[in-house]
């Protein structure tokens, strides 16, 4: 089912954080306004860019009008990308909201498959398969592997894809991110979870990753930090000592894989 301006029934917003992102982020962009079926809004959230980013961005505007969606630009200093994408987040005015970098971009069915889900399950969130991406040094990208989506008992982050996330927009305001960490995305997930929010997921790719951002530089200093965090935050949502083994078996794949 579509509105009079074409955009899903159900009112879908997104959110991309940027900054200096002039390479990438009209990749991003257009991944959105070629969507099969349109999102409600559309939200950028920039951090102050010295480079065209904002320049890119705004050369977009009149392509939104004429598909009747909402399109706001905000640019203003953050403390980092999580306190941007609580921004976004607070600024969303759709019933769901789902938060795409400004590296990487959407399946042109993405919306038409989170639509239908949501219209059949009424899920709180849903997730869904990830194309990971990696980009050779003569600028080339060749595809890795598909990152699979899944929802178990056993809450792992091997399972989960952030850029193929949707919430509904009042659990985001409720509960938003906590701005200390790398993994706030994943602290959220899991207070989702703990809270008794209903996850759907879907496998089908809906989005592609590329694996050259701040959280795939990897050194083993980087690796023992991130393994120590994921662990304090398993444990502060009430999983066992033992995920200690899962986060460090992560971080160690992450290593090998780059």
């Amino acid at each position: 089912m579509r509105n009079e301006s074409g955009s899903s029934a159900t009112k879908i917003s997104v959110v991309t954080v940027c900054r200096n992102s002039e390479k990438t982020i009209a990749q991003t962009i257009e991944s959105v306004l070629s969507q099969s079926l349109p999102p409600y809004e559309y939200i950028i959230i920039d951090g102050l860019s010295t480079d065209r980013t904002l320049e890119v961005v705004n050369s977009y505007r009149e392509a939104f009008e004429k598909k009747g969606i909402v399109y706001r630009i905000v640019s203003e200093k953050d403390e980092g990308i999580y306190d941007a994408m609580n921004k976004g987040c607070a600024l969303s005015t759709g019933e769901l909201t789902g938060i795409l970098n400004s590296d990487d971009w959407y399946e042109e069915s993405c919306l038409s498959v989170v639509d239908e889900c949501y219209q059949r399950t009424g899920f709180d969130v849903f997730y869904a398969d990830l194309q990971m991406v990696e980009k050779r040094p003569d600028g080339s990208e060749k595809p890795l592997f598909v990152k699979k989506a899944r929802n178990r008992s056993y809450m792992t982050s091997r399972d989960w894809n952030h850029p193929t996330t949707f919430i509904r927009t009042e659990l985001y305001r409720k509960y938003h991110y906590r701005n200390e960490t790398l993994h706030d995305d994943y602290d959220l997930i899991l207070r989702l979870k703990r809270a008794g929010a209903r996850f759907e997921t879907e496998n089908k790719v809906l989005a592609d990753f590329r694996m050259n951002g701040v959280s795939h530089k990897r050194n083993l200093k980087r690796a023992l930090i991130s393994c120590r965090t994921k662990y304090r935050i398993y444990r502060e949502n009430g999983y066992s000592p033992f995920y200690f083994f899962e986060c460090f078996g992560v971080e160690l794949a992450k290593l090998f894989i780059g």
